[in-house]
Protein backbone atom coordinates (compact mmCIF):
# COMPACT_ATOMS: atom_id res chain seq x y z
CA UNK A 1 0.00 0.00 0.00
CA UNK A 2 1.59 3.88 -0.98
CA UNK A 3 -0.35 6.85 0.98
CA UNK A 4 -1.00 9.60 -1.50
CA UNK A 5 0.57 13.31 -0.70
CA UNK A 6 -0.16 17.05 -1.22
CA UNK A 7 1.98 20.00 -2.11
CA UNK A 8 1.16 23.29 -3.41
CA UNK A 9 2.01 24.16 -7.26
CA UNK A 10 5.29 25.25 -7.74
CA UNK A 11 6.86 23.52 -4.91
CA UNK A 12 9.40 21.08 -5.01
CA UNK A 13 7.58 17.68 -5.42
CA UNK A 14 8.04 14.85 -2.34
CA UNK A 15 10.68 12.40 -2.67
CA UNK A 16 7.26 10.09 -3.48
CA UNK A 17 6.51 11.66 -6.55
CA UNK A 18 7.98 8.91 -9.83
CA UNK A 19 10.69 10.54 -11.98
CA UNK A 20 8.13 10.26 -14.71
CA UNK A 21 5.75 12.56 -13.75
CA UNK A 22 8.46 15.82 -12.33
CA UNK A 23 9.20 17.01 -15.96
CA UNK A 24 5.42 17.59 -16.42
CA UNK A 25 4.84 18.92 -12.88
CA UNK A 26 7.17 21.58 -13.37
CA UNK A 27 5.68 22.19 -16.73
CA UNK A 28 2.09 22.74 -15.94
CA UNK A 29 3.26 24.24 -12.33
CA UNK A 30 5.52 27.50 -14.78
CA UNK A 31 1.63 27.96 -16.21
CA UNK A 32 0.26 28.57 -12.74
CA UNK A 33 2.86 31.27 -11.70
CA UNK A 34 0.66 33.93 -11.55
CA UNK A 35 -2.52 32.16 -9.38
CA UNK A 36 -3.23 33.41 -6.33
CA UNK A 37 -3.47 31.34 -3.74
CA UNK A 38 -1.59 28.88 -6.07
CA UNK A 39 -3.26 25.49 -6.74
CA UNK A 40 -2.79 21.97 -5.03
CA UNK A 41 -0.90 18.84 -6.38
CA UNK A 42 -2.61 15.72 -4.79
CA UNK A 43 -1.06 12.21 -5.50
CA UNK A 44 -2.59 9.05 -4.76
CA UNK A 45 -1.96 5.68 -6.36
CA UNK A 46 -4.56 3.35 -8.18
CA UNK A 47 -3.56 -0.52 -7.92
CA UNK A 48 0.37 0.76 -7.86
CA UNK A 49 -0.39 3.36 -10.39
CA UNK A 50 0.75 7.16 -9.70
CA UNK A 51 -2.20 9.94 -10.54
CA UNK A 52 -1.59 13.60 -9.94
CA UNK A 53 -4.42 16.21 -9.88
CA UNK A 54 -3.94 19.62 -9.87
CA UNK A 55 -6.91 21.17 -8.16
CA UNK A 56 -7.78 23.17 -11.59
CA UNK A 57 -8.29 19.96 -12.71
CA UNK A 58 -5.34 18.66 -14.55
CA UNK A 59 -4.52 15.04 -13.83
CA UNK A 60 -1.61 13.29 -14.89
CA UNK A 61 -0.96 9.28 -15.40
CA UNK A 62 1.70 7.32 -16.44
CA UNK A 63 0.33 5.31 -19.45
CA UNK A 64 1.07 1.48 -20.18
CA UNK A 65 3.90 2.32 -22.72
CA UNK A 66 5.74 4.41 -19.49
CA UNK A 67 4.58 7.64 -21.16
CA UNK A 68 3.03 10.40 -19.35
CA UNK A 69 -1.01 11.17 -20.09
CA UNK A 70 -2.46 14.55 -19.63
CA UNK A 71 -5.90 14.76 -19.40
CA UNK A 72 -8.66 17.93 -17.91
CA UNK A 73 -11.41 17.13 -16.61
Amino acid sequence: MQLGTRWSAGGEPPASVPDALRAEIARIDATTADASPRPSWTLTWLEGSPIAELDSGIELTIGADGEVVTATF
